[in-house]
């Protein structure tokens, strides 16, 4: 397993000798690379988002608002649940198998992902129509608006998307994932306009939320499709894909772990929205929505920095340069930490000021959750590095289990809190899951990796 990781990671290898600096300086500048061309992409996403979230929260106001939060939350919470995450397994494990020169092993490995991740996509989309019916009422839905969410379920498909962006990592186009960033946020702005000048309400804006959620997972195949023409040249796209879990030795093992700890960590912010608008109603959901949307400039770079440091810290486990490592994920969570102070900070003094700029009026008076929110982004942003390094190490187990204890175990503890605090409760629970979270991370993080535990 060792020589086949060394081979994995020879091109990135090469690539770090050839810049200036090695050991952390070259791990720490590969994924700064890598970060900086999902931020490109994020950018864009961002302007347009800002707009589209103006537009739509001025025409519905919190409560109305709130429903829209809710019947996508919905979605991607089931999504989350039952879908399967093959991103990790094919960055690894058909990264092994191209490095040994098994073209037809990538792609069955590949076939394998894709098969099991689309079939647990299909099964999400059902399950979430099915159950419409039922959950709706509870959190405040109109007859018209469960109907629509009903086909709105289709929405799943933009969380099955895994496999096709562990093939762009594999192939290095970090580019291609950058630009599909701006994939939903640009559908959502030109129907947002659309819905705006047509003087569409509610049911207009889950429309254009359904279109840009499939066009978002649809692309990511679509994307992949070049990477797969690159890697697997040769292979037909259908071929054989059966027994691969029961002929590579660890990967069964490895993408249960991973997708688990994936689905826990999503789990969280995903269900939160929808325990506050089951507990307080649409508009207390609505306003904790936008104060998530307004602090995203911290949320998202937590999941880009995991995807852009995951594949430089692997190389330098293979390599065996644990020092590099320790320096590499030390530094990139203090720099996370060093940029998200400021803003945290920005968000105390002009929050409420920021809210009604974003929402108007009915969102006025959450600059308490704000703050709190913004501060459970914070410790989220630096604790990814710390996560990527214990899966790179080959311990995805670690950071499993500290993903349940702070998304299951500590979730109990969120209707207590919302009834104690009301919607800042919501607020209050996000920054002690994450801060639980980096503290058990850094000190599993500083332990584990004394030693290769290979």
């Amino acid at each position: 397993m060792r020589s086949l990781l060394h081979r994995l990671t020879s091109r990135q290898a090469h690539s770090a000798k050839a810049r200036p600096g090695r050991g952390d300086r070259s791990g720490l500048w590969l994924v700064l690379a890598n970060l900086g061309h999902l931020l490109g992409g994020k950018a864009a996403a961002g302007v347009m988002s800002l707009v589209y979230l103006v537009l739509v929260t001025h025409r519905l106001g919190a409560a109305d608002y709130g429903v829209l939060v809710l019947v996508n939350a919905y979605a991607v919470l089931i999504g989350s649940v039952l879908a399967f995450s093959g991103f990790h397994g094919v960055v690894r494990y058909g990264g092994l198998a191209l490095e040994a020169g098994d073209r037809a092993g990538f792609a069955r490995i590949v076939r394998f992902m894709a098969v099991i991740e689309l079939g647990c996509g299909a099964l999400a989309v059902v399950m979430a129509a099915l159950l419409v019916p039922l959950i709706g009422p509870r959190l405040g839905w109109s007859p018209d608006t469960i109907r629509i969410a009903i086909p709105y379920s289709l929405a799943v498909i933009a969380t099955v998307r895994a496999t096709p962006q562990g093939l762009l990592q594999i192939a290095d186009r970090f580019d291609l994932i950058g630009v599909h960033q701006a994939v939903s946020p640009l559908i959502r702005l030109v129907g947002a306009l659309g819905v705006w000048f047509a003087g569409g309400g509610l049911i207009g804006f889950i429309t254009v939320w359904l279109i840009a959620a499939v066009a978002e997972g649809l692309a990511m195949w679509g994307f992949g499709w070049v990477a797969w023409r690159k890697l697997a040249a040769g292979e037909r796209l259908r071929g054989p894909w059966r027994g691969t879990a029961r002929d590579t030795e660890g990967l069964k093992r490895f993408i249960l772990i991973t997708n688990f700890d994936i689905t826990v960590r999503e789990l969280a912010p995903n269900l939160a929205p929808l325990t506050v608008g089951w507990l307080l109603g649409p508009a207390a959901a609505g306003l904790l929505a936008l104060t998530q949307r307004a602090t995203s400039l911290l949320a998202q770079p937590t999941v880009l920095l995991s995807q852009a440091s995951y594949a430089v810290l692997a190389a330098q486990v293979a390599r065996g340069d644990l020092k590099a490592l320790r320096h590499t994920v030390w530094r990139s969570a203090g720099l996370a930490l060093a940029v998200a102070l400021p803003i945290v900070l920005l968000l105390a003094f002009a929050g409420d000021r920021l809210l009604v700029t974003l929402g108007g009026a009915s969102f006025q008076g959450g600059t308490v959750l704000l703050i709190l929110i913004a501060g459970a982004r914070a410790a989220g942003l630096a604790s990814a590095p710390l996560a990527s390094g214990l899966t790179a190490l080959g311990l995805p187990g670690r950071s499993m289990t500290i993903g349940l204890v702070t998304s299951l175990a500590l979730y109990p503890l969120l209707p207590a809190m919302l009834w104690a605090f009301g919607t800042d409760g919501a607020g209050w629970h996000a920054l002690l899951q994450n801060g639980v979270a980096i503290v058990a991370l850094a000190v599993l993080f500083r332990r584990d990796a004394k030693a290769d535990p290979a």
